[in-house]
C-alpha cells in the first residue's frame, strides 16, 4: 500500500516546499521509492513553477509533470482567483486521479498543498476538502514568526475538524530567530498534540539532504 502525507502550512510563504522536500530525502534514505506531489501551484518564476520543480528533483520516482502538477497556474494569486483569471476551474476529481495514478509507482508520496489549510481552490471547496478527498495525515509546517501560536493552533484545530489526523508538525525558523522562540516551541509542543518532527534553523544555504537529517519521521510510523 502506498503512504501518503499531506503537508499545509500556518500561512503562505513558511516553507511547505522545504519541509516537503526533506521530507522525500528522509523517506528516501530509508530506502522508500517517494514522489512529491504538488496539485496545485500559482506562480510562475522565468517559465518554471519553482517549487514543482524542486519536488520532482527530490523525488526517486519519476512521473508526468501532468500528474505530479495537475494545475499549473501562472498569476501569484490565491490559486481559486489565479484559475478564474485563466478560465480554469480546478476539479479535486481530478487531482484524485492524479494522486491515484502517481500510487502504482510509488511507495509513498508527500502532497503539498497550497497556501494554508482552508484556502479556496474553487468556488465550493478549499485545501480541507482536498486533503478529505485524498483521505490523507496530515503534517504542519509552522513559520516561527509572532503570530504562530495562534495560527498553527486554529489550523490544527481545522484539520481535526475536518476529521483527518494530524500527523506531526515541523518548527520552520523562516526568518532569524523570533523572540523567545523556545518557549514559543514548548508551548506548541504542549498544545497541539501531536509529535515534534523537528526544529529547522533560519539558514540561507542549508541543503535539502541535511535539513532532512534533522526530520525524525519514526515518530510518523
Amino acid at each position: 500500500m502506498t503512504d501518503s502525507y499531506f503537508i499545509t502550512g500556518t500561512d503562505t510563504g513558511v516553507g511547505k516546499t522545504l519541509v516537503s522536500c526533506a521530507l522525500l530525502h528522509a523517506f528516501a534514505a530509508r530506502g522508500r521509492k517517494v514522489i512529491g506531489m504538488k496539485p496545485v501551484a500559482a506562480g510562475r518564476e522565468n517559465n518554471k513553477w519553482m517549487d514543482v520543480d524542486l519536488l520532482m528533483a527530490a523525488s526517486t520516482v519519476s512521473a508526468p509533470s501532468k500528474l505530479v502538477n495537475p494545475y499549473a497556474l501562472i498569476p501569484p494569486l490565491a490559486p481559486h482567483i489565479a484559475a478564474a483569471r485563466e478560465n480554469i476551474e480546478i476539479d479535486l476529481a481530478v487531482i484524485q486521479r492524479s494522486h491515484a495514478a502517481l500510487q502504482k509507482n510509488a511507495e509513498l508520496i508527500i502532497v503539498e498543498g497550497t497556501g494554508g489549510f482552508l484556502v479556496p481552490l474553487n468556488d465550493k471547496n478549499d485545501g480541507a476538502d482536498l486533503a478529505r478527498i485524498l483521505n490523507l495525515p496530515v503534517i504542519l509546517v509552522v513559520g516561527l514568526r509572532l503570530g504562530c501560536l495562534n495560527h498553527a493552533l486554529l489550523t490544527a484545530q481545522a484539520i481535526r475538524a475536518s476529521k483527518l489526523n494530524l500527523a506531526g508538525w515541523v518548527a520552520n525558523a523562516i526568518d532569524l530567530p523570533m523572540p523567545a522562540q523556545k518557549e514559543n516551541i514548548k508551548a506548541l509542543e504542549e498544545r497541539l498534540n501531536c509529535p515534534l518532527l523537528g526544529m529547522i534553523p533560519f539558514a540561507k544555504d542549508m541543503d535539502l539532504k541535511n535539513i532532512a537529517k534533522l526530520l525524525d519521521i519514526q515518530k510518523l510510523t
